[in-house]
């Protein structure tokens, strides 16, 4: 396209030209009040980001694709292009060209997110292929440009830096709290750089050209020192600033990323140069760093910056070049004076780390516990603490030990505590500080000694290292444990170390434990966990010290170590850290070990060990254990040449010193008799030389001094360098132990006499001589008795066994306390030198006692009182302790078995002694116990939930499989809910309404199920409870309006209060009158009955029944209670009172296993709410009075006069008795009776009821026989007829049945499906198994109905027992003597009138209906009233199959694709969770469904997150999910994408949660949903 060349060569932006070099104009906009520092842009190119010039249509597109911030459908286009050739190339330099303008387009956008994005969409493609990237870096120098453009958009954000000397400071650092690094927006330029970095050519021009490392290396030190911190002293801040995050982001990103893409180049050891040329570029970007920021000697007090990529750049390519490269160290180095301000700044922040730890910036507020969290955490630690401790042991091994370990103590500020005086005064820390902070100083030292990541180690034993670390402080899932193994936290350089042996490591040290189900309802993932031998031989409590983010993962992984030790019977007391043999040192770093054999060090040592063997304040066991580390590690580490002349040295040459030389065998047995303490500032310095039987702490100012004249001679050029090792020293020594507490009266009596002054005027004194006369070895045969609290415990072990070796027996030493660690060392010790061995006996001999007398100063004599005092407190809490757990434990047993019911049969209830006459109640908030009275009574706390699980409950025992194609589908049809549906309307077609209403149950779906925790609470107090609920503004999970709240006792979720009947628990009169007649019982019965029901006094407690009676009503939806015609007349009420009883009494069933062959008490037992729940449904049921005409018992056991039982208004007949459901039945009649009920009426209406029962079997068993069988059936059973038993015999009432009916036309016309039926051929034994089976649910029902009224035992039993064992304890059988193979269902009958009147009285009523509806007179005989339990879908073994057929399918309601799709896990309806698209009445479709499918509660698995949420009511929670990945893990949200496997024992959790209605109680975690879901 021919274009104006003029038009073309546009500026890149007018108005921002000249941005960076005019003075700053916007100062004030800074963040903070920091002032931007603007540099002039002299060090770079600025024809970089000059104007451009457009030469063809390509680049005017690109401009304008980049000025509108990368449109998709630009984007798109510009990338479809792409394979061709020539254009790739075109579109690359294009795009290199516009890369400034790029920058700042970014820079001023808005969407810098969604920016980044595409720009990075585009240059992945472009700069990942190494052939194009290498061109490009030829031809259009890529690299200057990436380089240039990043340098010049830190400068936008620099600020003058604050380290070191605030005045004299010119170094310049980026602002933390600027946009540009607060929202990552240099983070697409840094990848791109990162991403051309990977490929080696590219690589290797930039590690070859020094301009283009020296820019590289000054945009580092932008980041040198940014973001300091300073300690608040005085006030608490009063904004905690955040710009951490940014900063730590930044150095991770913008540093240590591109750094360890060019040490991933730097493997070879052809690539020494390289490496060699960027350790000379940080080492003078580093000095001018130094100089920049003005330092002489000393860090700044009170502020500390984590950041230091300089020093962790130079840490990193020093330890490549050793371990890869085999360069020599010491030409890499630089000389000693700039090694002693390297190791400055990584010092100071481990000492501040300390400092935090401590809590001495708690001004600065938690982002600086976040701040040293962050700097040691698993994607930080080896860009960070990791260099920082690699370069302090290099400047370690190379300065003067001395020096190195003094300024440790300086550091870490307890230099004053150092001292043998009994007391100090600290000018630079307060006491409270002291001990933590000498803590800190040692741990720091054993881990400075003991960790070799970047000292030797190869990359598989780091691994190791690192895992095992990790394992032991707590079990870890597979995928947490790579998350927190430190790795190459650059994504282009290739994988982490070893990767392929991530696998076998783990193999190697852990053990998989499988994922388990809690009973408290936590679930587990799958964990790994150590194997034995690691705790036993590996553990590395070093490495776990280093390792840790919180301070508390050091207990835990302490808590697991005490805890193998005595599980495998190692040890049973508390153990120490075990103590761990190290892998050799690499050559080079030898000199790390001077730092055990130096002087200064082991004074400290012997102060230490003196300070705790005499119980001065501020001593810890830590404190011993890391300083009997110290010297183990020594010991383990003897310098070569020394070893064999310790014998030689002569004791007189060394007189003024504390020890005669520098290595630890010898000073270890080195007596010191005298010491001179000094004290504070005031005193002039002491010259004098002591006395030669002394040595002074100051002592070795004088040889100190000495040496370093020597020093002068050798290297005149550097001798200032060394007086001021020299200096520090000397200064060291002296006020190591400068003292201003009184001196150590234990030893010296009469240092008493000395006066002392006000604490704030000064001392008088100038010294004192402390008599001390102990060497390092008597001290520690001191603390070994002083520790195992006996006199002489310690005898050394080779003199009692003369054949011991040495090296063979630290084994047994390994794990263990204080007392195994010293017996360890002082082992060692003797086998290491025989001086120590002849020293250690001498020590022993002299019979001395552990501690010096102390029996005549008041204060200890007090310390003694106080030790006994707490000794019995202690004893008398342990005993509190011991009653609480018993009370607890009983507390437990009565309350809290929430688990699963079928394991739950174990607790019998026991009725044997005899009861109280009235039960009494404890109420759980005011604590008093008292019967409940009329006037105050006293509630169960309940849970009322509208439950479907009945409902669902299908034929077959196998659940239904889930959809997983197009084929496969599931039919609402065939379950419970829906059967009984259609039989209510059929009735209600035919017959009366109000009849129709007391035929069935409801319930089914949306019943009330009633569960409690079996606490109880008086009614005025829950009423007080409530309105404190109210008042509280605290956020609950629950809706205190609603009356929701949990029992103040155990916390278990609830949301009503059931009134207790005052009197009886159960019923427990005896038999009255054990043979009455059935008829005379059945007239006390229909006496019973016709007493009208009087509506109860306004007394408190008829209040509370009617308002529960209310909240049972209302916590089910109305399309749940109005089955009437016409609505809300009271038969609805009637009909849904009986039903709540109903369903509860099915759902035990459901929980017992369908059966009650398992006997014993409830699940519920002690938690069994259903006889409270009886009396306040009945006494609401004996209002509706029934009018005798249409009472069912007057039908049951009359014989009514054939013309009044067809009369009716509405000209529709009553539902004929043959057509009732008998359960239904037993609960109006036990309901309508005035309670308490007596047992012997009870009985009788079961046995009037089994009779028509039985009937029902008979006719329903004739309709399915086939025309020939029913004549035979009806010919041999009427042969029977005059034998005497014939009312008991089957085949009679059989042949009876079917003669009456062959009256009407009920036989009449065989349809076809009624035939398929009878393709078996029936036996006696056949049908005498239906008839069985036809009876047991009533049996059961009533069964469990009377365990409940009266309390009566069940018992348990096989299953073909279960029969004649229910008919006996219903008191149907009088006899259960009779064997089973001979039993007959009919021997239980007991009819109240003659059989067979009864019989042509009901089959009547069937033949008159026949004439309307003979299909429907059929259909409403034959059923089967057996239901397996009920079950979730049945899923498939991989998450795939569901996965993939449901993610993309379209939703049958909207025909859209769901964004979040949802399946109903009960039903397999596929729905739109969240989605607008489907939403009713406000009400989202999963809310919707979860009410229509559950009354409530719903069960639904997220698609696209393989997670189950559940939906109680107006609730829901996040369940969790039942596939699991390969290691036993979810993968919630499907990130991790792992192929994921069912977890068939979570899924049989989720089912039994769900059937026993406790997802309230397990799962803790609701919140409401607003119908939104």
């Amino acid at each position: 396209v021919a274009q104006d060349e003029t038009a073309a060569a546009r500026p890149t932006d007018s108005s921002d030209e000249d941005i960076f070099f005019q003075e700053d104009q916007d100062g004030s906009q800074g963040v903070g009040k920091r002032k931007r520092v603007k540099l002039s842009s002299s060090t770079k190119d600025s024809s970089i980001m000059d104007v451009l010039k457009h030469k063809c249509f390509l680049e005017e597109l690109l401009f304008w694709t980049i000025k509108y911030e990368f449109p998709q459908k630009m984007v798109t286009f510009l990338l479809n292009m792409l394979p061709d050739q020539d254009y790739k190339i075109s579109f690359t330099k294009s795009f290199v060209q516009h890369y400034a303008f790029i920058m700042k387009t970014l820079m001023k956008s808005h969407e810098s997110d969604t920016m980044s994005n595409r720009i990075v969409h585009i240059s992945v493609q472009l700069f990942s292929n190494e052939e194009l990237a290498r061109q490009v870096t030829e031809d259009c120098r890529l690299l200057n440009i990436m380089v240039t453009v990043l340098l010049y958009m830190m400068e936008t954000c620099l600020v003058k830096s604050e380290v070191q000397d605030e005045e004299n400071n010119f170094h310049v650092v980026v602002n933390c709290g600027e946009p540009l690094l607060k929202n990552n927006t240099y983070w697409p330029l840094v990848s791109d750089f990162i991403n051309i970095l990977s490929h080696r050519s590219v690589a290797k021009k930039f590690l070859e050209d020094r301009v283009l490392l020296s820019m590289w290396m000054s945009f580092v030190s932008y980041f040198q020192g940014m973001n300091l911190n300073k300690r608040e002293l005085n006030e608490h801040v009063e904004f905690e600033s955040q710009t951490y995050y940014a900063a730590f982001a930044a150095e991770l990103e913008a540093c240590a990323q591109p750094m360890w893409g060019l040490l991933s180049h730097c493997k070879g050891r052809d690539k020494h140069e390289y490496t060699s040329t960027i350790v000379r570029e940080c080492l003078e970007t580093l000095e001018d760093w130094f100089d920049a920021v003005n330092f002489v000697d000393e860090p700044a007090p009170n502020q500390v910056t984590f950041h230091l990529p300089l020093h962790r750049y130079y840490a990193m390519f020093l330890s490549k070049a050793v371990k890869c490269q085999d360069m020599d160290l010491d030409s890499l180095l630089p000389d000693h004076e700039m090694l002693m301000k390297l190791m400055v700044h990584p010092l100071q922040i481990q000492a501040n780390l300390s400092e935090i730890h401590s809590n001495m910036w708690v001004r600065n507020g938690l982002q600086i516990k976040g701040q040293a969290m962050t700097y040691v955490q698993s994607h930080f630690c080896n860009s960070m603490i990791d260099p920082d401790i690699f370069l302090l042991q290099v400047c370690a091994s190379r300065l003067d030990p001395d020096y190195f370990i003094s300024s440790v103590f300086e550091r870490f500020k307890v230099v004053d505590l150092l001292t043998m005086a009994s007391q100090h005064q600290s000018n630079v820390l307060d006491a409270e500080y002291e001990r933590p902070m000498l803590e800190g100083a040692l741990t720091f030292l054993v881990i400075l000694l003991s960790l070799r990541i970047h000292l030797g180690m190869t990359d598989d034993e780091i691994l190791r290292a690192e895992m095992i670390a990790q394992l032991c402080m707590n079990d870890r899932t597979h995928s947490s444990l790579l998350d927190l193994i430190p790795e190459n936290p650059n994504p282009k350089s290739g994988i982490m170390p070893g990767c392929l042996s991530f696998e076998t490591v783990l193999a190697s040290v852990a053990d998989f434990k499988a994922p388990v189900f809690e009973p408290g309802g936590s679930m587990q993932q799958g964990m790994y966990t150590p194997k034995a031998d690691v705790w036993d031989r590996e553990f590395d409590p070093i490495m776990v010290i280093l390792r840790t983010v919180y301070r508390r993962d050091v207990q835990s992984a302490m808590d697991r170590y005490t805890a193998f030790l005595k599980q495998s019977g190692k040890f049973s007391g508390n153990p120490w850290p075990p103590y761990k043999e190290r892998t050799p040192l690499h050559p080079s770093y030898k000199g790390l070990m001077k730092l055990l054999h130096c002087k200064t060090l082991h004074i400290v040592l012997f102060t230490l060990l003196y300070k705790i063997t005499m119980d001065h304040q501020n001593m810890s066991e830590h404190v011993l254990c890391m300083v009997l580390y110290l010297i183990e590690l020594g010991l383990d580490s003897v310098p070569e040449e020394d070893a064999d002349e310790e014998e030689s040295v002569e004791q007189d040459r060394c007189h003024d010193s504390w020890f005669p030389g520098s290595n630890l065998m010898s000073n270890l047995h080195h007596i010191i008799n005298f010491v001179r303490v000094k004290v504070p500032e005031t005193a002039p310095e002491v010259k004098r030389e002591p006395p030669a039987s002394t040595s002074s702490e100051t002592g070795s100012s004088t040889q100190s001094s000495r040496r370093s004249s020597a020093f002068q001679r050798e290297n005149s050029g550097t001798a200032q360098v060394f007086s001021l090792v020299a200096e520090r020293r000397k200064k060291f020594q002296e006020i190591i132990n400068r003292n201003s507490g009184e001196v150590n009266q234990v030893v010296r009596p009469k240092a008493l006499s000395m006066k002392w002054s006000a604490p704030n005027s000064t001392p008088q004194l100038t010294t004192a001589i402390l008599e001390v006369r102990e060497s390092m070895l008597s001290l520690m045969v001191k603390l070994h008795h002083k520790l195992s609290a006996k006199q002489n415990s310690y005898y050394p072990p080779w003199l009692e066994d003369c054949e011991m070796t040495f090296e063979h027996d630290f084994e047994k030493y390994n794990h263990g306390d204080g007392i195994t660690a010293l017996e360890r060392i002082l082992m060692k010790a003797a086998a290491r030198s025989r001086k120590n061995k002849y020293c250690l006996e001498e020590i022993c001999r002299k019979v001395s006692p552990p501690v010096p007398p102390k029996k005549n100063s008041p204060t200890e004599k007090k310390a003694m009182d106080k030790e006994e005092r707490r000794q019995k407190a202690r004893e008398r809490q342990q005993k509190l302790l011991a009653e609480f757990a018993s009370r607890q434990k009983s507390f437990m047993e009565t309350a809290m078995d929430v688990e699963s019911p079928d394991t739950e049969d174990v607790m019998e209830i026991s009725s044997v002694e005899p009861q109280p006459l009235e039960t009494i109640y404890d109420c759980v908030i005011c604590g008093q116990s008292g019967p409940s009275t009329e006037e105050r009574p006293t509630g169960l706390v309940v849970l009322l939930q509208a439950s479907s699980v009945l409902g669902h409950c299908r034929k077959s025992s196998e659940p239904r499989k889930l959809p997983t194609s197009e084929e496969e589908h599931i039919y609402p049809e065939g379950t419970c809910a829906a059967a009984h549906d259609v039989r209510l309307v059929t009735l209600q077609k035919y017959f009366k309404d109000s009849s129709c209403l007391q035929s069935v149950s409801i319930g089914w779906e949306g019943g009330v199920y009633v569960q409690t925790c079996g606490h109880t609470l008086h009614i005025d107090c829950h009423k007080s409870y409530m309105e404190s609920l109210r008042n509280d503004q605290v956020l609950q999970g629950f809706s205190v309006d609603k009356g929701e709240f949990t029992c103040p006792l155990c916390r278990q979720f609830a949301n009503s209060v059931l009134p207790c009947y005052p009197g009886q628990n159960v019923e427990k009169t005896s038999w009255h009158n054990q043979n009455k007649s059935i008829q005379l019982l059945v007239k006390e019965v229909e006496d019973l009955q016709e007493q009208l029901g009087t509506f109860p006094s306004e007394t408190n407690l008829s209040k509370e029944m009617e308002s529960v009676m209310k909240d049972i009503k209302s916590s089910t939806q109305k399309k749940y209670t109005d089955y009437s015609k016409t609505p809300g007349t009271p038969d609805n009420d009637f009909l849904f009172m009986y039903s709540v009883s109903r369903t509860n009494l099915e759902l035990e069933l459901v929980h017992r296993g369908g059966n009650l062959c398992s006997g014993g008490a409830s699940a519920a037992a002690k938690r069994s709410c259903l006889n409270h729940l009886f009396h306040v449904l009945a006494m609401h049921m004996r209002l509706y009075r029934i009018d005798s005409a249409y009472n069912p018992w007057i039908r049951l056991t009359h014989l009514v006069p054939k013309e009044s039982t067809d009369v009716c208004d509405d000209g529709k007949p009553e539902v004929p008795l043959l057509y009732r459901d008998v359960p239904s039945l037993l609960l109006i009649l036990v309901l309508t009776m005035p309670q308490p009920l007596h047992k012997e009426h009870y009985t009788c209406i079961v046995k009037v009821l089994y009779t028509l029962l039985f009937t029902q079997a008979i006719t329903a068993l004739s309709v399915s026989f086939s025309a020939e069988e029913r004549l035979a059936w009806k010919n041999s059973g009427a042969l029977k007829k005059s034998t005497c038993s014939q009312e008991k015999s089957w085949e009679v009432l059989l042949s009876h049945v079917i003669s009456r009916l062959s009256l009407g036309k009920i036989y009449e016309e065989d349809t076809e499906d009624l035939s398929m039926l009878s393709s078996s051929v029936w036996s006696p034994q056949s049908i005498e198994h239906y008839l069985q089976q036809y009876c047991l649910p009533f049996l059961r029902i009533s069964s469990l109905l009377q365990h409940h009224l009266f309390g009566d035992e069940l018992l348990s039993c096989q299953e073909e027992e279960e029969f004649t064992l229910l008919a006996s304890c219903l008191g149907l059988l009088s006899s259960f003597a009779q064997t089973s193979d001979q039993f007959s269902s009919a021997s239980c009958l007991d009819w109240p009138l003659p059989a067979f009147d009864m019989i042509v009285q009901w089959c009547s009523e069937l033949t008159s209906f026949a004439e309307t509806s003979v299909d429907h007179s059929k259909s409403l005989l034959i059923r089967d009233p057996h239901w397996a339990l009920p079950r979730l879908l049945q899923l498939p073994e991989n998450y795939n199959t569901i996965f993939q057929y449901y993610h993309r399918k379209s939703c049958i309601v909207c025909t859209k694709v769901p964004k979040d799709p949802t399946l109903c896990l009960i039903c397999g309806t596929f729905l739109c969770l969240k989605g607008l698209c489907c939403k009713q009445q406000n009400y989202c479709e999963c809310v919707l469904h979860s009410q229509n499918c559950g009354a409530g509660t719903g069960i639904f698995l997220l698609i696209n997150a393989s997670v189950i949420i559940i939906i109680r009511g107006h609730r829901f929670c996040l369940w969790g999910s039942v596939y699991l990945d390969a290691h036993g893990e979810e993968d919630r949200d499907l990130r991790r994408g792992k192929p994921l496997y069912l977890c068939e024992e979570r899924y049989k959790v989720l089912e039994q949660q769900w059937v026993s209605h406790t997802f309230d109680h397990i799962n803790k975690r609701w919140g409401p949903h607003y119908n939104g879901l």
